[in-house]
């Protein structure tokens, strides 16, 4: 697929789409195949505006320079570059060089996050196997031939890219397939039992682990403690019941949360939220803009 996206020649297809109506975490913004060998050819993210977006410029042949922060690379054939705009970067072709490469930039609060954390693992130049290269030029051929028509499919295509992305820099091998599929487990019973009590104790029995070692790989996969979770799916379920069961009393929708004690329910509700149950079913708070299903108390 790379060869044909080399065979398009040098092109790039800007990407703006109609603005849809459910915000889309993902979405292209540029893409293209080029071969620069001018020295002209600079870009420095400080200059590029104030909105985020990222750029994944991996390259054939020839060299490209990077200076990022206080580091200097010499971007080599093989190597793909990942950058987050706004930063204190800038990339160009020296002098009398050539820099053969395809690019996608995208942006989107998915993207940047992904995007974010590549970074913090591999830094700004690293190496990807063959296989994700391709997948990557596939990716760009398919929006420069314009299959990203509508705002879905580009989001789709995007979204493609930074998998494959994520795929080869966050590859899970042995136990760390196993302790997935461990965490998935307890999360999929955790998801089916709120209304009964959770304790740390029981989800570790459930998983097999000792209590120290499953609270550990818990966290790791899953970013905050197993507690804190249930708390958060507790919530979750919570917030959706008092919207969209209006009839259902706010003493039954705790018991049916796994909060014995309606006072202890109104009191986490309104730390996690900013209201009281009652105020929350009122305002019609689950619908609005700033809510985020399981990210209640991420604050």
């Amino acid at each position: 697929m790379l060869q044909k996206l080399v065979d398009l020649g040098p092109v790039m297809k800007m990407i703006s789409l109609p603005r849809a109506r459910q915000r889309l975490h993902t979405m292209p913004t540029s893409t293209g195949y080029d071969v620069r060998s001018d020295a002209g050819y600079s870009w420095d993210g400080r200059r590029r505006g104030q909105t985020p977006f990222t750029v994944m410029q991996h390259t054939i042949s020839g060299t490209g320079n990077l200076r990022y922060g206080t580091r200097s690379y010499r971007i080599a054939p093989g190597e793909t570059m990942l950058l987050v705009v706004p930063h204190s970067h800038r990339y160009w072709v020296e002098k009398g060089g050539r820099w053969e490469f395809f690019w996608i930039s995208m942006h989107g609060a998915e993207a940047l996050r992904i995007h974010r954390e590549v970074l913090a693992t591999k830094g700004p130049v690293f190496s990807l196997r063959a296989a994700t290269v391709d997948n990557l030029a596939d990716c760009a051929y398919r929006l420069v031939k314009g299959d990203g028509s509508t705002p879905a499919r580009a989001s789709a295509i995007s979204y493609e890219a930074a998998m494959a992305l994520y795929d080869d820099v966050f590859e899970l091998h042995g136990n760390d397939v196993a302790e997935n599929s461990v965490v998935r487990q307890v999360t999929d019973y955790i998801g089916a039992h709120l209304h009964l009590p959770l304790p740390v104790d029981e989800l570790a029995r459930l998983s097999g682990l000792s209590r120290a070692h499953f609270s550990r790989v818990f966290a790791a996969h899953e970013g905050i403690p197993p507690a804190e979770f249930v708390l958060n799916r507790r919530l979750d379920r919570a917030a959706k019941l008092l919207t969209m069961s209006a009839d259902l009393p706010v003493k039954d929708i705790s018991g049916m949360c796994g909060f014995e004690d309606p006072n202890y329910f109104a009191k986490v509700f309104r730390r996690g939220f900013g209201v009281s149950p009652t105020e929350f079913r009122t305002t019609g708070m689950y619908a609005s803009a700033g809510y985020q299903q399981g990210q209640i108390l991420d604050r």
